[in-house]
């Protein structure tokens, strides 16, 4: 079912778009589906000129037909759509879970309007429970990393920072060549001041709580889909 919700989420978005457009597209099984649809439509003769934000759904858009671009060749975006992790009633975010959140945010920082799709069970009262991604550069990892973990006791973290792994006990890598710190925190009581802290770590390339960069979002549930915003 879960999947099922996910593509109605990306079915609402597709109205956000519009033939002649410039959109980025997000990373992750719900942005997928928007791919998926987006393919669809250009197939059919809908025009559009897109940056992707992770290398896997650059590959995903070529197989698709859809016409690709870079934000060295167009310095602006009309919308990017773009999956969540979790999303609190002020519409921040936290995202990365796919590994793109640097690029993700390069994009929709970019863009005229970031517009935000997932399943109802990603909207919460208070961000936290998702363990916040933390890029971070190799030079200087463990340095960083005790930097990180001043930071999580200063704001009450309640869980454990962890180097994020893939299947063969090697660090995760991003597209950009970085490594993730997933830091728990169970409540996150003050975004902003936690995201000036963490990006004030010499060693922290970006973290993925996004603040006042989601316009609206599309929520889908069993009972329909519910929008939050309205930009």
């Amino acid at each position: 079912m879960s999947e099922e919700l996910k593509r109605e989420a990306a079915k609402a978005a597709m109205q956000e778009v519009k033939s002649g457009m410039r959109i980025g597209l997000g990373t992750g099984s719900t942005a997928k589906h928007f791919v998926d649809l987006l393919g669809a439509e250009v197939a059919n003769g809908f025009e559009c000129l897109c940056v992707p934000t992770s290398e896997v759904t650059a590959a995903q858009a070529r197989s698709l037909n859809i016409p690709l671009t870079t934000l060295d060749e167009i310095d602006s975006l009309d919308v990017t759509v773009d999956g969540t992790d979790e999303i609190d009633e002020d519409l921040v975010l936290i995202k990365g879970g796919g590994g793109a959140l640097l690029r993700e945010k390069i994009v929709a920082a970019a863009s005229g309007r970031m517009i935000v799709i997932a399943d109802t069970s990603k909207r919460v009262p208070t961000l936290g429970k998702f363990a916040l991604p933390i890029e971070v550069n190799k030079f200087g990892l463990q340095a960083t990393r005790n930097l990180v973990a001043k930071v999580m006791a200063k704001f009450d973290a309640e869980g454990d920072l962890v180097l994020r792994e893939k299947e063969e006990s090697k660090p995760f890598e991003t597209d950009g060549g970085h490594y993730i710190l997933d830091a728990s925190f169970g409540r996150i009581s003050d975004a902003k001041a936690l995201s000036t802290a963490m990006l004030s770590i010499p060693g922290v390339v970006q973290t993925g709580l996004f603040i006042g960069m989601c316009d609206k979002a599309y929520l889908a549930s069993e009972d329909g889909v519910v929008t939050l915003g309205s930009a």
